[in-house]
């Protein structure tokens, strides 16, 4: 079997919200692209590209790097995937979105080859199902606290609340929260490198009162002495996240132990053999380790998944429904019940495209 085609379609889902905000983006649209390979037998494999500007990733980028590795692609063996890889790095260096989207789509089309679950190439399952964490974006303490009370309501018990910096006020969102949805509910909090390390401490230490979880990226990406800082200083778990953007970073950030955990999102490292890189490291070192924000198709969200029931040490809710608030999904087969996502068991990835034709419409192609 050998990559006969490669089909690229641009994937722009707004948001249910359009006024969705964290403190580094505020954009009504998610942008992506679908990455499809073709085997020579008429097998297809699918992987998402998604454009996330602040980790270095645009839209049209993308599709330039997308397009500049396709020569690679076409006429190899989707199962020589270290080789493909390989290739890929000579031909550009860092471009891990679009490297994830092609890692996916090979991991995909071999399975669907095969005739079995993706998790089965990753090592067979440990888990059927993970519990969700939904994302609260930046709104007022008020707004903040409805929003957390809806997505209580649809049965997720752990929330992420996003803040931006300004202390008093991240408080009172957090308060809030808190008060809306009782004791019982998990919270997490996203700062997206909003404060200085001294403010991250007060902030966190008053938030503690409130009885969080884990605080995600409290500082700038390259202030890792910093980082390390407010680790040792709060008493709630500190993620890394925009810091732990490669395998290499990782390996420092778990080294020194500047962290207690790291999110671990597949664009951003660049495909499922690098996260499952990653998860090593980390177990190796005791520090955590979780699945981010995957925030795209559910194309997307169902590799991830796979990933999720592969890896062993995934202790705490992953984010891995947050395609739940896009509109226009070209992809359909998962769902959420009572706040969990389980793994498809069908071939590849488990989720279907609705049509080619039907998916470029809708993404305004």
């Amino acid at each position: 079997m050998i990559i006969a085609n490669v089909e690229l379609l641009p994937c722009k889902m707004p948001k249910k919200d359009p006024k969705w905000r964290f403190a580094l983006s505020a954009n009504p649209v998610s942008e992506g692209w679908i990455l499809c390979l073709e085997a020579d037998d008429g097998v297809r494999g699918y992987g998402y590209a998604s454009a996330t500007p602040h980790m270095g990733a645009t839209f049209d980028g993308l599709k330039a790097e997308l397009d500049h590795f396709a020569p690679a692609l076409t006429g190899a063996d989707p199962f020589a995937a270290t080789a493909i890889r390989a290739d890929l790095d000579r031909r550009i260096r860092g471009a891990h979105q679009a490297k994830a989207a092609i890692d996916c789509a090979l991991h995909d089309l071999c399975a669907r080859a095969l005739g079995v679950p993706l998790y089965q190439l990753l090592g067979g399952k440990v888990r059927d199902s993970v519990p969700i964490l939904r994302i609260l974006p930046l709104k007022t303490p008020e707004e903040t606290a409805e929003q957390a009370r809806v997505l209580v309501d649809e049965g997720y018990g752990y929330l992420k609340i996003k803040v931006d910096g300004d202390v008093d006020e991240d408080v009172a969102r957090v308060a809030a929260v808190r008060d809306a949805v009782g004791p019982e509910v998990r919270l997490t909090i996203d700062a997206n490198q909003s404060y200085a390390p001294k403010a991250a401490i007060t902030a966190i230490n008053r938030m503690a009162e409130y009885v969080i979880d884990l605080v995600e990226q409290p500082v700038a990406i390259d202030d890792l002495e910093g980082l390390a800082l407010v680790t040792r200083s709060v008493p709630v778990t500190v993620e890394a996240d925009e810091s732990a953007g490669s395998v290499a970073q990782i390996f420092n950030l778990v080294a020194r132990r500047i962290v207690d955990a790291v999110s671990l999102k597949i664009p951003k490292i660049g495909g499922l053999r690098e996260v499952m890189a990653a998860a090593q490291i980390c177990a190796a070192g005791g520090v955590r380790y979780r699945l981010g924000a995957a925030v795209g198709s559910q194309l997307l969200a169902a590799h991830a998944m796979h990933l999720a029931a592969a890896l062993p040490g995934i202790d705490y809710a992953c984010e891995l429904s947050e395609f739940d608030r896009l509109l226009d999904d070209p992809f359909t087969g998962l769902a959420v019940e009572d706040g969990r996502l389980t793994v498809p068991e069908l071939p590849g990835a488990g989720v279907e495209l609705r049509t080619l034709d039907d998916s470029a419409a809708a993404a305004g192609a």
